[in-house]
C-alpha cells in the first residue's frame, strides 16, 4: 500500500510540473520598463499619476474598483498631489449611499475626500452578472498581488493580439501573449487617443498603460517614497554607528596591546 501511494505522488509531482512548466511556456517574457520608482532612490512622477488617474477614472472605474483609495490620497504628498479644491472637485462627482437620516431614511450625497473611492457596483454578484460570470478584481493591490508587478500589468495591457492558428477561443475570450495561459475575458481597455489628456500630453496605447501602471503602484504602495527616504536615513545612520564602533574597538584594543 505504502508502495503504491509513492507511486501516485510521484506521479502527482512529475503531472505538476510538466502543468507548470507549460503554463510558464504559454507566456512570452514581460515587457520592460524603467519606472521612475524602482530604484533604491525611486520617486513617482506627479504628472504621470495625474494621467494615470484620468485613465483609470475614464477607462477602468467603469468595472473595476480601487476600495482601499479615500479621494483625500489624491491630494496627499507622495501621490498625484492633486490640490485639496481639485480633489473636492474629483470626488463631488460620485454619489455616495449615506444615512440613515432623521427620518430613518438612507439617502444619497456627493461623495468627500473622507470617502473611500465608490464601487461600480453594488455588490459581487452585480459585478458577475455584469461581466459574463467573471469578478473583476479590485485594483488596489493588484500591481503587488500579480507575479511580474508593473511589468506584468503594463504587458498585459499591451499584449492583445490574434490567436495563433491551433489555438480556439470561445465567445467573449481574448488572446493576449502575456496572460498566464494567453486567455483573458476582458476586452482590450485601450487604443491610441481613446481619451485626452488634460496636460496635453498624446494618448497613445504605450502612454496610457504606463501612466496607469504608476497610478495603480502608488495605490498598492502609497507610501512608497516614505519608506524609501526612510531606508536611506537608516542606511546612512548604521554606516555612522559602524565607522564609529570601529575606531572605539581600535582604540580599546590598542590599550590593551600596548599594556602587554
Amino acid at each position: 500500500m505504502k508502495k503504491f501511494l509513492k507511486i501516485l505522488l510521484f506521479i502527482s509531482l512529475i503531472s505538476n510540473l510538466n502543468y507548470v512548466k507549460v503554463f510558464a511556456e504559454s507566456s512570452a517574457e514581460l515587457l520592460k520598463v524603467d519606472w521612475s520608482f524602482k530604484s533604491f532612490f525611486g520617486k513617482f512622477d506627479r504628472a504621470s499619476l495625474q494621467r494615470g488617474y484620468q485613465v483609470y477614472n475614464e477607462v477602468c472605474a467603469s468595472c473595476h474598483s480601487v476600495k482601499y483609495l479615500s479621494y483625500r490620497n489624491l491630494a496627499e504628498k507622495g501621490g498625484p498631489e492633486f490640490s485639496e479644491e481639485e480633489a473636492k472637485a474629483i470626488a463631488s462627482n460620485f454619489e455616495v449611499i449615506d444615512g440613515p437620516d432623521s427620518t430613518g431614511e438612507m439617502f444619497t450625497r456627493p461623495a468627500r475626500l473622507s470617502d473611500k473611492f465608490v464601487s461600480p457596483y453594488a455588490n459581487d454578484q452585480e459585478a458577475k452578472a455584469a461581466n459574463g460570470g467573471a469578478y473583476p478584481p479590485d485594483m488596489s493591490v493588484l500591481v503587488k498581488a500579480r507575479k511580474g508587478g508593473a511589468d506584468y500589468i503594463y504587458s498585459l495591457l499591451l499584449g492583445y493580439d490574434d490567436p495563433p492558428a491551433d489555438i480556439k477561443l470561445d465567445d467573449g475570450v481574448y488572446y493576449n501573449k502575456y496572460m498566464y495561459g494567453n486567455k483573458i475575458k476582458m476586452s482590450s481597455p485601450l487604443s491610441d487617443d481613446l481619451l485626452e489628456y488634460s496636460d496635453g500630453t498624446k494618448a497613445t496605447t504605450e502612454q496610457m498603460s504606463k501612466d496607469v501602471v504608476t497610478f495603480l503602484m502608488w495605490a498598492a504602495e502609497p507610501h512608497l517614497e516614505q519608506r524609501h527616504k526612510f531606508g536611506f536615513r537608516v542606511i546612512i545612520y548604521l554606516v555612522i554607528i559602524s565607522i564609529l564602533v570601529y575606531f572605539s574597538m581600535k582604540k580599546i584594543w590598542s590599550r590593551i596591546e600596548s599594556k602587554i
